[in-house]
């Protein structure tokens, strides 16, 4: 019901930015709740922000809660996460979600898109 599409991901060095976009199309609602996740090699997949359609209130994991910002764009359906001072656990591939208010579980994921942060 919901597609998201992933992009900005690639290659950055320890201390850089980088910022990931995700499209969202197909069926939305505007009190849906949009996410960033993120899973490193051997790890379990993990919260990295969240995000309301409206803008307010975020949520950030504390790992990453001074370094990333999460933000959206309304009107073209898309959520952004923007990464300062990359570390090199950073590493990882980071996925779009989306849940309905009422859903515990996020439903819809996109592909990932790899982000890989060189000491």
């Amino acid at each position: 019901q919901v597609q998201l599409v992933e992009s900005g991901g690639g290659l950055v060095q320890a201390g850089g930015s980088l910022r990931l976009s995700c499209a969202a199309s197909g069926r939305t609602f505007n009190s849906d709740i949009m996410a960033w996740f993120r899973q490193a090699p051997g790890k379990e997949r993990e919260f990295v922000a969240g995000i309301n359609w409206s803008g307010a209130p975020t949520n950030y994991a504390d790992s990453v809660k001074v370094r990333f910002s999460i933000s959206r764009d309304y009107v073209k359906k898309t959520v952004f996460l923007q990464m300062n001072s990359l570390k090199p656990e950073d590493t990882a591939v980071y996925y779009c979600a989306c849940r309905r208010r009422e859903s515990a579980a996020y439903d819809y994921w996109g592909q990932g898109t790899k982000v890989t942060v060189s000491s």
